[in-house]
């Protein structure tokens, strides 16, 4: 009698750990699948088209948009006045974030060292003016226009195709 209470015992333990193993199966093949539906990227714009039609444009938003300009005409201090300018500005911001992140896609990453660490730089500086720009912060604009226009220039010196 104790044999065959014994074989009812291991065979409850077996049945009970496959049932567990079915369940553990199932959890791990459910989430792999979202990254196999995850939406395909094909990058199609080269790098100098990002920067001209993205970068130059939309950075240059941000230059222009809080200074002081000295001509013949004197000298004129310039700002953002409106909600309409302010959300110019932090779309201009904003697109240049996300140019970043197309920098960062597929066969444009020229190298993985120097090239990722200065397009963050790069990121995170537009981040900065966007950030300004949502707080109307003009002199955070200032701010992040420098260091926007110093993460380029390092970038540029390096990177730059002629």
């Amino acid at each position: 009698m104790r044999t065959l209470h014994w074989l009812f015992l291991v065979s409850v333990a077996l049945f009970i750990s496959g049932i567990g193993f079915v369940i553990a199966g199932a959890r791990a093949s459910r989430q792999a699948d979202p990254a196999e539906e995850g939406a395909v990227t094909t990058p199609v714009a080269s790098i100098a088209q990002i920067m001209n039609g993205i970068v130059q444009p939309n950075a240059t938003v941000v230059y222009n948009a809080v200074g002081t300009f000295v001509s013949v005409q004197g000298v004129k201090e310039v700002a953002p006045q409106t909600d309409e300018e302010w959300a110019a500005i932090g779309n201009s911001a904003a697109a240049l974030v996300e140019s970043g992140n197309l920098l960062l896609l597929g066969s444009r990453v020229v190298d993985t060292g120097d090239w990722i660490k200065m397009t963050r730089a790069y990121m995170d500086a537009s981040q900065r003016a966007l950030t300004a720009a949502q707080a109307k912060d003009k002199d955070g604009i200032l701010t992040a226009g420098s260091d926007l226009n110093d993460t380029c220039d390092s970038c540029h010196a390096k990177y730059q195709r002629q």
